[in-house]
């Protein structure tokens, strides 16, 4: 195998990872912000709810905890979860695919 497709594997495989890593971050992001009552009329704080919102649309209401913080902190936490998991066991293929 020659080092130039070598080399391109690997950066996708870091790409992968990196837009996997920017999508948890989103999600902690978000619970950070819930879990320090962040203002919710803010411009940015708005960004990164609909963003982390968009990300868990398959999780965030998964849990029926009584508390709300809960419910936040296991829908938008399994998520990032598996996102990260799946993210890099991705990239991890896509690097060392042969």
């Amino acid at each position: 195998m020659s080092p130039r497709y070598r080399n391109g594997a690997t950066q996708a495989g870091t790409i992968v990872a990196v837009v996997a890593d920017i999508m948890a971050l989103i999600l902690g992001l978000w619970i950070l912000m819930y879990l320090l009552d962040a203002n919710p009329g803010d411009s940015f704080v708005q960004f990164i709810h609909d963003a982390a919102r968009w990300l868990a649309g398959w999780s965030h209401d998964l849990f029926t905890f009584d508390e709300a913080w809960a419910r936040v902190v296991c829908g938008y936490g399994l998520a990032a979860v598996v996102y990260l998991l799946i993210g890099h066991a991705i990239a991890n293929r896509v690097s060392h695919r042969h």
